[in-house]
């Protein structure tokens, strides 16, 4: 009996302890310091939607800043008139900048040693940071969609199979053109470099012999392709669409080569590093979401013939 009185006094006394100690905590405890602010300017285009900011990456970055974000909304037009701003590079819109400060210059120091943010001073600079924008001083190429894809890349197929059931209706504009472009990189030491391996680089060379050499069979060949891409039966899908593939792969190492290396020099000119990208009109630089919004190219929305669905989605390679 004397050992259980114990025991509960104990207890007692444990809880008597942890309250006290909780309402001292609730006096003591002190408001969380204010975040810093960090000062955001966001040069956009005037004239394309998709040179406009996202709404998400300023307070993100500021929030990785350990602070939180003011952000200045200027067009190309009126940074023009801020002799702070007027000698930036503004080849790529919506170009984002941060007011210079000790404290976020520390915080990128890694960052703008490797290259990624570049200083000058007044303001750290983040040079392509969205994947959708426009290209303000390329050439226009009216009507002309170039789509991006990686021959492997499930998104990529998906693209090339909307094309395609798109040409079967017949909902594609006579005034539109579509051009297949391939996703890859190249270094002349280390060669081709793709997202799925070397199979998939040496489909992008075989597809793109086959657009020059037989441009009228290029979608037919994508559309036995596309049922399974990672086949190796690609022989096969040629002969179903009635090409000769020896002559293709008599072209490969020599024809076919350049013809990639062509390829990687131009996405890499775009900055083109997912599949798939749309390059619309050799200016702007759209994902799905925002080509399907182009007036002709509702037809890239995946989702158009669900019932009350309405946005395409944002996945990608």
């Amino acid at each position: 009996m004397k050992k259980l009185v114990i025991l509960v006094f104990a207890c007692l006394l444990v809880t008597s302890a942890f309250a006290a100690a909780k309402t001292v905590s609730k006096k003591t405890k002190k408001e969380p310091a204010k975040k810093p602010t960090i000062e955001f300017i966001v040069v956009e285009s005037a004239e394309y939607a998709s040179g406009k900011q996202d709404p998400q990456l300023a307070p993100g970055l500021a929030g990785f800043l350990g602070g939180e974000a003011q952000v200045t909304a200027l067009s190309y037009e009126q940074a023009q008139q801020d002799p702070k701003l007027a000698n930036l590079d503004y080849s790529f819109l919506p170009l984002y900048l941060i007011k210079k400060t000790p404290e976020v210059t520390a915080k990128l120091e890694q960052q703008i040693a490797a290259g990624y943010v570049l200083e000058n001073d007044d303001y750290l600079i983040f040079p392509h940071m969205t994947r959708t924008g426009v290209y303000r001083e390329k050439e226009a190429k009216p009507g002309v969609l170039e789509v991006f894809v990686m021959s492997q890349c499930p998104y990529g197929a998906m693209a090339e199979n909307l094309i395609i059931e798109a040409q079967k209706e017949g909902k594609i504009p006579q005034d539109k053109t579509i051009q297949l472009r391939y996703v890859v990189s190249y270094n002349p030491q280390t060669g081709f470099q793709s997202l799925h391996g070397s199979a998939e680089w040496e489909e992008n060379i075989r597809q793109l012999l086959i657009a020059k050499y037989y441009p009228e069979k290029l979608w037919k060949y994508l559309e036995i392709r596309n049922k399974d891409y990672r086949s190796s039966r690609w022989d096969k899908a040629m002969d179903e669409a009635g090409i000769n593939y020896k002559k293709i792969m008599k072209k490969f190492d020599t024809e076919g080569v350049e013809l990639l290396k062509a390829e990687a020099a131009y996405g890499e000119e775009f900055g083109v590093n997912a599949s798939p990208t749309f390059l619309w009109e050799g200016k702007e630089v759209l994902d799905f979401g925002s080509v399907s919004k182009k007036p002709g190219l509702e037809f890239l929305n995946p989702n158009r013939n669900r019932p009350g669905a309405a946005a395409a989605p944002a996945g990608s390679c």
